[in-house]
This record gives structure tokens, sequence and C-alpha cells, in this order.
């Protein structure tokens, strides 16, 4: 299931991108099929370390070449382990929300992207997080150690992005199907997995996900620019001359 737009960022066989807080790698994955190199980044172990299993099964199976897979580690977001300028694109997922310092994770995300380079980063949007923590308490932090710790404004989360030196591109909703699938979640407790309202509403999402039918599609359309779950942003790196 992915959240970024790959056909809005300008990837080819030389472009090398940098995932930062790629979890489970969902989107350095696609980033590789499509032919690019990839460095998978994340400050959990057991992530990494799940990540760099998979693209090995990946280039096991033919899906993928193994000269795509550039880097899996573990690393801070607040203090990137590469040198200025070294990322055509750098993408993020669902991660500033956890970090305290997202505007140093922004600092350092424009610091390694070239001039001219791409920044797609995703973020839970406001009205669907704002029920979510309504609901139930024991969703966002400081109940649940490492969860979010913020709920992100449009117009905040495109001002620091500005911040750190990007010029914003443009924005979109996704994952209309999403939301109320967390709703219930959160009306239940976060944690109970195995209500049965839970596990059919889940069953349903990954149906949708294989299958892809003409339905959930055309709700998706509908429903994303209204409750979207994540909300998506592009930015550009100006360049020298700029």
């Amino acid at each position: 299931m992915l959240t970024i737009r790959f056909d809005r960022l300008r990837l080819g066989p030389d472009s090398l991108v940098l995932d930062v807080g790629a979890g489970f790698g969902r989107h350095a994955f696609e980033v590789a099929r499509r032919g690019a190199r990839v460095v998978a980044l994340d400050y959990a172990a057991d992530e990494v370390s799940a990540t760099g299993d998979t693209f090995g099964a990946m280039v096991a199976a033919g899906e993928i070449a193994a000269d795509r897979i550039a880097g899996v580690l573990r690393g801070d977001a607040t203090a990137l382990p590469f040198g200025d300028e070294s990322f055509d694109v750098v993408i993020t997922s669902e991660m500033l929300e956890h970090v305290q310092d997202d505007t140093s994770v922004l600092a350092e995300m424009a610091r390694v992207l070239k001039p001219g380079g791409q920044l797609a980063a995703t973020v839970p949007s406001w009205f669907p997080e704002i029920v979510n923590w309504k609901l139930s308490d024991d969703y966002h932090a400081p109940a649940v150690p490492g969860g979010h710790v913020r709920i992100y404004a449009k117009t905040e989360l495109a001002a620091k992005i500005r911040s750190a030196g990007l010029h914003v591109d443009g924005t979109h909703r996704a994952h209309g199907l999403h939301s109320p699938y967390w709703w219930l979640r959160c009306a239940v407790g976060p944690s109970d997995e195995q209500h049965p309202l839970v596990v059919k509403y889940r069953r349903l999402l990954e149906w949708d996900i294989i299958e892809r039918p003409r339905t959930t599609r055309v709700a998706e359309r509908v429903l994303a620019p209204v409750i979207g779950k994540s909300t998506v942003f592009y930015a550009t790196k100006p360049t020298k001359d700029q």
C-alpha cells in the first residue's frame, strides 16, 4: 500500500533515493522496483533487519536487481550519516509525527538533498487524527511509547518544509478507506486487533489492496480528499541560481 505518488518524482536508473524512517520498507521497495537506487534508513533495529531480509528475498526472486539496493541501515533522522547534497530524492512516510524535533529532521533531509532534488513527505491528516486522539488516549504518546506526539495542520507542515529551505510544490490526501478503520480501532481500543468488527474491516482493506476492484477505487477517489488518513507533501530544493 503506497501513499506517495511515484509518478510525481523524477526517478531514473541514476537516481539515488533516501527513505528516512523506512519502517518495513514499502516505499523503499517501490523505488527499487522502478529502477532507482535506494537507501533505507530507520531507527528501529527490527525493522531494518526485516527490510534487509525482504530486499534479499526480492533479489533472489528476480523482482529487483541487487545493485538497486544502496544500503539498509539503522540511523538517527535528526543526524543523518550522509554528506551534504548526496541524494536526488528523499522520501519519508508517517515518521515525522513520531519525532519530537521534527524541524531538525526536515533540516537534515534538506541538507542531504541535491539542489533541484525532490522531497516527498507524508503525515496523518489533521481531521482523521483529531478523531483518533479524541476516541482513545491509548492511540498516541505518552500512553504509547514512540507513538504520535503531534497532530499536523496542513499549514504547519508546509511552513516547516519552507523553513527548511524547500519549495512546496503540491499536496494531496490518500487512504480515504483507512480513516474509518482507525476510528473503529480507537473506539474499541487500539490494542484490540481481534475485535470482530476490526477483523472484518481489516479483511476488507486487505481484499481491496490485493484485488483493487473498481468499486473501492471509486470510493477512494471520493473519500480521500475529504477524510484521507494521510496527507502527502511534495517539495523541491532550489538550485543555487534560484
